[in-house]
């Protein structure tokens, strides 16, 4: 039944129709919340949309392939993470920002994804202060390391995360990025 419904899901989610889109997104978003075995079925697709035209779908993919990394015995994921970067630069800034919000959940998968992970988010942090809003996406990335802490307590990304906020040249941001760590 589950195979059913995630292939009448993937079928909704490249809908024209707005409302069964996103009907499907959450559908998906929730099975994939645990691991899953079905991951492959669905990864070229999604892998595929992440170059997609529609914003929608471009996000879509980006954050269920953030989720299905934990799914990803392969770790196919390693291979597919500078799409995903690509997609954090997104023309449209809501798309990036979703996808930054969920890139996270690729280093719960293991210490290879994680590694990549956190060269990636130190990478994008150090790299973003060129762009519009860069000082949203810094906020975010550290966000991201907080939560990837919460989930296992590792001290070096702690670590991590206050380093790269330390690096913040203006104060009033510096301690914006704090806050999350209070």
């Amino acid at each position: 039944m589950e195979d059913q419904t995630m292939a009448a899901s993937m079928s909704n989610l490249q809908s024209n129709d707005r409302s069964l889109t996103s009907e499907a997104f959450h559908h998906l978003h929730q099975l994939t919340d645990d691991q899953v075995n079905w991951a492959y079925e669905i990864w070229d697709r999604l892998r595929d949309d992440l170059r997609h035209k529609d914003n929608l779908r471009r996000v879509h993919a980006a954050q269920l392939l953030c989720n299905l990394a934990k799914s990803d015995p392969e770790g196919r994921i390693v291979g597919d993470l500078p799409l995903l970067w690509e997609i954090t630069k997104d023309e449209r800034f809501v798309t990036a920002r979703h996808c930054i919000q969920a890139i996270w959940k690729i280093g719960l998968a293991g210490p290879k994804q994680k590694e990549k992970l956190l060269q990636g988010l130190t990478e994008r942090f150090r790299d973003c202060r060129e762009e519009k809003n860069w000082s949203l996406i810094r906020y975010d990335l550290i966000v991201d390391l907080r939560k990837l802490y919460d989930h296992e307590q590792d001290e070096a990304v702690k670590r991590l995360a206050l380093d790269l906020i330390e690096s913040e040249e203006d104060l009033k941001y510096r301690k914006k990025y704090a806050s999350v760590w209070k």
